[in-house]
């Protein structure tokens, strides 16, 4: 999803939905543009909180299991190889099978909770990790993908797609 402009039509007009669904839940497009900013300028990458959440002043994120930084950069490294086939796992035969496949597994059962502080804002969202088609297919989802990984310019882009 975070190489929005190489997308067809459809996909691009599904994505900005799906966001502008989430948005519209954590208080509009301002908070929602918050959120990802704050996110990007985090210290360490957000994910790899120890406390299994991420503050800030216009809401919060939490999940239910630490995810350490060797599993970020496993995400991360993988997120660009899939634009080759369009599947987050690799071929069986590659080195990067096994750490994948085991990454999934891990995160899979995860869901993450997007709350804003003040619940007249909106109800919020929950969104897992990865969607998972067949044993064989599995893909990142694209929220997790656009708050934790894409630019923010990307998801701007999303945002205001017509």
């Amino acid at each position: 999803m975070c190489d929005f402009h190489n997308l067809s039509d459809e996909e691009k007009l599904h994505y900005h939905k799906l966001l502008l669904t989430c948005a519209t839940n954590f208080g509009g497009l301002n908070f929602f543009l918050q959120l990802i900013e704050a996110l990007r300028d985090a210290s360490s990458h957000p994910l790899c909180s120890r406390h299994q959440d991420f503050l800030f002043d216009l809401g919060t994120i939490r999940w239910g299991k630490v995810i350490f930084n060797d599993k970020v950069r496993l995400i991360e490294k993988m997120r660009k190889e899939k634009h080759k086939n369009r599947n987050f796992l690799p071929n069986r035969e590659s080195k990067e099978y096994k750490r994948t496949l085991n990454l999934v597994r891990t995160l899979s059962p995860i869901t993450f909770s997007v709350r804003p502080s003040l619940r007249e804002d909106g109800e919020g969202f929950d969104f897992k990790a990865f969607d998972t088609i067949n044993e064989k297919t599995t893909k990142i989802n694209p929220i997790f993908e656009a708050l934790f990984f894409c630019s923010i310019g990307t998801v701007k882009d999303i945002l205001e797609y017509k």
